[in-house]
């Protein structure tokens, strides 16, 4: 299906609500990407330009985010200025990889990227269990927290979805801190990490701009929403509904 055979309001329509439904889903765990990304796809865009799109799109997501937990941030500003380094390099690897590669051959790669972020975010708990015994001052766990940043904001530049998944598996089992603190830190590691991916893929060009236009303004209110309901929703119907996504996504273009 071409994107161009679809009437425009219905297009701009269906953006704006998956903009608002991907926003919801940063604002309370992330995974925002798993709605924006097979929205695109769906409606005949191609794989490497959803993906740069998507990217480019979600970032307002996060601007919800940061005013909610702005108190529990105040505490982390040292941290956050040491993990920057990180995020940044990090990114710009990612997004290297990404546009220097073929689209065919992003193409291929898509299901396993979704596969993987999906499963680590399913057994993210577990994971966090198993690694409860080291104790949280073992030097091993500083590295762990650099080295883990470092690898998810190359994922993060390469493709979004699930990026703020994978922070809160390496923070959980890195930091300790409760979860409000670590949702905080997530949220604005995230924002860096998209927001300079943002930046490159605006240079390069080749966006699909209704999209981008239209996931800007949901995404912007759905992360709004999300930070709203990020205390009132059960944890397990988040975790089901993203791991339920993921693996669609997956099945779906790993068969297509």
């Amino acid at each position: 299906m071409s994107v161009a055979t679809i009437p425009l309001v219905l297009r701009l329509t269906v953006f704006l609500v998956a903009g608002v439904a991907g926003g919801i889903s940063n604002g309370i765990a992330g995974g925002g990407t798993f709605i924006v990304f097979p929205t695109m796809l769906a409606m005949g865009i191609p794989a490497l330009q959803a993906n740069v799109s998507s990217s480019v799109g979600v970032v307002p997501s996060f601007f919800g985010g940061m005013r909610s937990f702005r108190h529990q941030l105040a505490k982390h500003a040292t941290l956050i200025r040491s993990l920057l380094p990180s995020c940044l390099f990090g990114t710009a690897a990612g997004c290297a990889l990404l546009l220097g590669g073929s689209p065919s051959t992003f193409r291929a790669v898509v299901p396993w990227l979704i596969g993987a972020g999906t499963l680590l975010f399913a057994f993210a708990p577990l994971i966090t269990r198993r690694l409860a015994h080291i104790h949280d001052s073992h030097p091993a766990r500083r590295w762990a927290l650099f080295a883990g940043v470092f690898l998810v904001s190359v994922y993060g530049g390469y493709f979004g979805a699930g990026l703020g998944i994978l922070l809160l598996a390496v923070m959980a089992v890195t930091l300790p801190l409760d979860i409000h603190e670590i949702q905080g830190l997530r949220i604005v590691l995230s924002m860096v990490i998209s927001s300079l991916a943002a930046v490159i893929f605006l240079i390069r060009g080749h966006l699909a701009w209704e999209a981008v236009y239209m996931f800007m303004i949901g995404t912007l209110i759905g992360g709004w929403l999300g930070t709203m309901l990020v205390r009132r929703l059960a944890p397990n119907v988040v975790r089901g509904l993203i791991v339920a996504i993921g693996a669609f996504t997956t099945v779906r273009l790993a068969v297509s």
